[in-house]
């Protein structure tokens, strides 16, 4: 799915988690803070490698062609590709976001709910890449499996439907905020 809507489905939980938890729990649960952790797998797979493809763009020469093909037929031995793929694995695992929410659990001696958008984020990658385009490894380490029947998300049809949604779920949440007023 595209940064944007991984955006907007995170402010969406938030907003459900901040209408569903008790006063206390409430005012934990940042819609900025949510939204965050909703592009956050991305964010720590991609930010490193798009900064050494610009990099490589103005100081070695590249041209925006090669910095930016990208795919199946994109030449695997690309150290950009490899990085963003070994960096991707982690952090579209939900064994790792387990462990991960478990250690600040402990830390913060209660469930960080705000986190709950990364997971969001991989449970939402799941169904929509294909084994072709980072298909989401959601059981590494301890399995190489890939949903096998995944959408690509920039499939035409899908983000139409994506933002139909995500536009009646917003609509839904502006017409009973004005009912409730």
């Amino acid at each position: 799915m595209d940064i944007f809507a991984h955006t907007l489905w995170a402010t969406v939980g938030a907003k459900k988690l901040n209408d569903s938890l008790g006063k206390k729990e409430k005012k934990n649960i940042s819609i900025l803070w949510a939204s965050f952790w909703g592009i956050f797998p991305d964010f720590f797979a991609f930010t490193v490698p798009t900064l050494l493809s610009i990099y490589s763009l103005i100081f070695s020469g590249k041209s925006l062609y090669d910095i930016s093909h990208h795919g199946p037929h994109l030449s695997e031995g690309d150290p950009t590709f490899n990085l963003a793929s070994y960096l991707y694995q982690y952090s579209h695992s939900i064994i790792i976001f387990l462990l991960v929410f478990g250690i600040v659990w402990i830390i913060f001696k209660r469930p960080q709910f705000v986190m709950l958008g990364w997971l969001l984020h991989i449970i939402l990658d799941i169904p929509s890449h294909s084994l072709e385009f980072f298909p989401t490894p959601f059981l590494f380490p301890f399995s190489n499996y890939h949903f096998p029947y995944g959408i690509m998300w920039s499939n035409q049809w899908f983000m139409i439907i994506n933002y139909s949604f995500l536009l009646f779920v917003f609509l839904y949440f502006l017409f009973r905020k004005k009912k409730n007023i």
